[in-house]
């Protein structure tokens, strides 16, 4: 069987290609084999699922193990109506997802005429069942918090504390190990100590072990499922140029990584096996950017139910605002458990650059269905020279136009909110579907914000700031000439957002340090 890039469900190493992650394997299983009990809470699409098939792989190689995976996708809230419909439902999820153990857990209940009705019963018919197999027993359950949020999943959870607890006492035999895995961390659920108390909750899951195993992949391990593209297709590339592109737009996000490398093979090269280049993956990448997918969905459905989450992450992208990372802070914790943030080296930052191309796109379709008439002055004809380059001149001073004749003064606290996001907006259809743009964000007082652009292999850099007096300007300009140096560039360009009462719209040509600025102020 031809291998693939799989982007759906689990990745299976004789079907797929898959990143070597023994590393990370090995760190859990050396957990598990200590005998810890905790939770695998990633975000949506950051192997998982994939994760918990290789541990039980590696467990059901080991004869004194005994490994049940289930999962809580799809089991309905049905099973939740009594203790005794998710006993049962337990039971049978239990005992579905066994092979020859099946029948020891049936000769159980049968044999002894075990009634299966509470929590209790539950747990003797466990404890009688991981007897009998004369095995350590690995407990894995996938989608867990799918239920999370109902209290009889919570006492399900109490009822396992409890069992622990009683084990290392040698009161209690209960499973050797039990893994979670979903997005949230059970950990920090609540559950009522008895149902007639309101005031009173303890965590159910205060038992686990922190979990620190690092899911995202290094470049070192993209690498090794680019190599074993290589190897089983018999052609040559530069690996470790490829894994580094691919880290840059993806930070080793699972699905990220996996989904570009499916473009590249099957839409861009179209199944021809050759060597890629980094052209292809940018080309990928643009074609991610457009995609509608569950993960994307996800990122805006977030966004979309909480206004503080889009304030926050707004301050962090658009207005290049430098947040402390403190994770105890529940609006951030948020961000992190939906994979919308990371810690940066400055502080909180979004997670990778992908994520923040689609939030952008969010973001300015927001802008542009409430701006003020802006497809009369972006039309894209009228910006491309005949040699294909953008007219970047151009298109900065119909910008400036645009904001000369739709907007006043009376406008002024929207636009220091929403400014450079409305630049954005104008600037879109006119690269879209040929160029391609990131931002880079310049920590600095005047909050700059440099817009790389690339079109027809041709690059220019668009800063945005906010005018803040002559002093920082003039640092600005030295800043900008720094980085057109680094980029090997002899030009840039400038976007100044002043908002004093007395400004004037303007265009200025600056030379500084053997670099030509062409700047706008509106």
């Amino acid at each position: 069987m031809e291998k693939e890039f799989n982007v759906t469900g689990t990745c299976i190493p004789e079907m797929h290609y898959m990143v070597d992650t023994s590393n990370k394997i090995d760190l859990i299983n050396k957990l598990i084999e200590k005998g810890k009990y905790f939770v695998i809470n990633r975000p949506r699409q950051y192997g998982k699922t994939t994760t918990l098939y290789m541990l039980e792989r590696t467990f059901a190689e080991k004869e004194d193990y005994l490994v049940i995976s289930i999962s809580f996708e799809g089991i309905g809230d049905l099973i939740f109506e009594s203790e005794e419909r998710f006993s049962k439902g337990f039971l049978n999820l239990l005992s579905r997802n066994m092979l020859l153990e099946h029948s020891q857990l049936s000769e159980i209940i049968d044999k002894e005429k075990l009634t299966v009705e509470t929590m209790d019963d539950l747990s003797y018919t466990l404890t009688k069942f991981i007897m009998k197999t004369n095995k350590k027993v690995i407990l894995l359950i996938d989608e867990v918090d799918k239920s999370s949020n109902n209290q009889l999943f919570l006492s399900f959870l109490g009822m396992l504390r409890n069992k622990y607890l009683l084990r290392s006492t040698g009161k209690d035999v209960t499973f050797h190990s039990v893994i979670l895995a979903g997005v949230h961390d059970v950990k920090s659920l609540k559950a009522k100590i008895r149902p007639d108390e309101e005031q009173k909750y303890n965590s159910p899951w205060n038992i686990a072990t922190d979990f620190d195993v690092d899911m995202s992949f290094s470049k070192e391990e993209i690498i090794t499922m680019i190599d074993e593209y290589c190897r089983c297709n018999k052609i040559t590339m530069d690996t470790e140029a490829i894994s580094n592109e691919l880290h840059f737009f993806t930070s080793g996000y699972p699905y990220l990584v996996s989904r570009i490398c499916k473009i590249v093979d099957e839409k861009i090269n179209k199944g021809c096996k050759k060597a890629w280049t980094i052209d292809d993956i940018r080309n990928a990448v643009k074609i991610i950017n457009e995609e509608v997918n569950t993960l994307f969905e996800s990122i805006v459905k977030n966004l979309e139910n909480s206004n503080e989450l889009y304030e926050l992450v707004k301050r962090i992208l658009i207005d290049s605002e430098q947040i402390v990372f403190n994770p105890l802070d529940p609006l951030i914790s948020i961000g992190l458990t939906y994979g919308l943030l990371k810690k940066g080296k400055e502080g909180l930052e979004i997670s990778n650059k992908i994520f923040e191309e689609i939030i952008y796109s969010y973001m300015i379709s927001k802008i542009r269905t409430s701006s003020k008439n802006i497809s009369l002055y972006n039309n894209k004809s009228s910006f491309i020279n005949e040699n294909g380059q953008l007219n970047i001149e151009k298109v900065l001073k119909r910008f400036m136009q645009f904001m000369k004749e739709q907007y006043s003064s009376k406008d002024n606290q929207f636009l220091e909110q929403q400014g450079r996001l409305l630049f954005l907006a104008f600037i879109k259809p006119i690269i879209n579907g040929t160029g391609f743009e990131f931002k880079e964000v310049q920590v600095s007082e005047e909050k700059r914000l440099d817009v790389v652009i690339t079109y027809n292999n041709y690059k220019y850099i668009i800063e945005l700031k906010i005018w803040r007096g002559a002093k920082y300007h003039e640092e600005g300009i030295n800043q900008l000439c720094d980085y057109l140096e680094i980029q090997s560039l002899e030009k840039g360009y400038l976007v100044i957002f002043n908002f004093n009462k007395n400004k004037e719209f303007k265009e200025e040509k600056i030379t500084a340090m053997n670099k030509d600025i062409f700047a706008v102020y509106v």
